[in-house]
């Protein structure tokens, strides 16, 4: 769990979604943070329980920028 009260989950994906997702964001001057459960539980020595998940985090202060772009890229996945 993150403890920065600063961040909210926006997203949780697979790696090449989550990649561009990221892009997405930066290009607007969005920094998200990625937190990888699989890699994060590797290291501490378990597996995470869904393989090769990632989830995208932003600031709150920009989340209204945010969320419409993760749900363009969202809706545009499923067509």
């Amino acid at each position: 769990m993150m403890t920065d009260s600063n961040y909210i989950k926006i997203f949780t994906g697979s790696f090449i979604i989550v990649q561009r997702m990221i892009n997405t964001l930066e290009e607007v001057g969005i920094n998200a943070i990625v937190k990888d459960e699989t890699e994060s539980g590797r290291l501490a020595g378990f597996g995470a329980s869904i393989q090769g998940m990632q989830e995208v985090f932003v600031n709150k202060d920009e989340l209204d920028k945010a969320i419409p772009l993760i749900e363009k890229i969202s809706s545009e996945l499923k067509e």
